[in-house]
């Protein structure tokens, strides 16, 4: 069961990874004037650099489970990715994260230049909303306005971008625990919760069920920043890819450093299980995200 869930998975990544390329070819579309190469060639180096896909995979799941077109549904997480990538580009900046490395390959802004970074993270922002608008995301009008409008408030200040304005400031003053979780929740865990919500909008589900894969994605976007914290604890640069132990090196809080690498196994478990029961009602057609939420806090990397 297990290697069928790591084949399900890699096999999305690659149809993402393959739509992305298309999407970030040097072809200029209606309403563009050019496509400068050095910055074409830093946006594909910001995205075509590997990865598990995981927030495109969410969506597509989902969007199965619940019956939605799976060529919509593949754009939405390419849409989706591309917000990922760029908030990547610019956290590993030397006045955010500061990091050389990004999946095992120098950062965009090694790799080119701050400028060039800065410009393909605005690029890719951009980008996002050009596919959830565009016709070829074979959606209804209404649908796609939903889905450009929470992803927009998923990435925005009340979410992503947000989380990370908090997260620049816990280094100057330590939150509380409330606060990390809130942190955490912004940063991480918003475009994780997008996911889930995404496909049951391109589902068209009803809003009990929105509300609970709503609810699905927060919790393992809760387990996703929990696991990457320990990760941070109990890992190192070789397997994680990039730098490890920073937090610890910047003095920030984090959920394991309140209370421990045990508790916070514990509570991974417990988020897991809450993440299954959300799924109940679905039965065995939900056994690839239950799979998911176990992947999301014992990976390794």
């Amino acid at each position: 069961m297990a290697d069928n869930f790591a084949t399900r998975l890699e096999s999305t990544a690659q149809q993402v990874a393959a739509l992305l390329e298309a999407l970030l070819s040097g072809d200029v579309l209606d309403g563009e004037i050019a496509r400068p190469d050095e910055l074409m060639a830093a946006m594909r180096h910001g995205v075509l650099n590997g990865g598990k896909r995981l927030r495109p995979f969410l969506v597509i799941e989902t969007a199965r489970l619940l019956g939605a077109p799976e060529t919509a549904a593949r754009r939405v997480a390419a849409a989706l990715e591309c917000i990922h990538c760029y908030s990547l580009i610019h956290d590993d900046l030397p006045a955010m994260d500061d990091d050389d490395l990004r999946r095992g390959q120098p950062t965009v802004h090694i790799a080119f230049d701050q400028a060039t970074a800065i410009l393909a993270g605005d690029a890719l922002l951009t980008l996002a909303f050009d596919i959830l608008s565009a016709p070829e995301t074979e959606l209804p009008a209404e649908v796609r306005l939903t889905l450009v409008n929470q992803l927009a408030r998923a990435a925005g200040a009340g979410g992503m971008v947000g989380g990370q304005s908090l997260d620049l400031n816990a280094e100057r003053v330590t939150p509380d625990e409330a606060g990390i979780v809130q942190l955490q929740a912004m940063k991480t865990g918003a475009l994780l919760r997008y996911a889930c919500a995404a496909g049951a909008i391109a589902a068209g589900a009803d809003q009990q069920v929105l509300a609970r894969m709503t609810r699905f994605g927060e919790i393992i976007g809760l387990a996703f920043q929990l696991a990457d914290d320990l990760l941070d604890v109990t890992s190192d640069a070789v397997t994680l890819g990039k730098a490890a132990g920073k937090d610890a090196g910047r003095g920030k809080a984090t959920w394991v450093s309140l209370h421990g690498v045990v508790a916070a196994r514990q509570k991974l478990d417990q988020l897991v299980e809450e993440a299954s029961m959300l799924l109940e009602p679905f039965g065995g057609e939900a056994e690839t995200l239950r799979q998911a939420a176990g992947f999301i806090a014992s990976r390794e990397r």
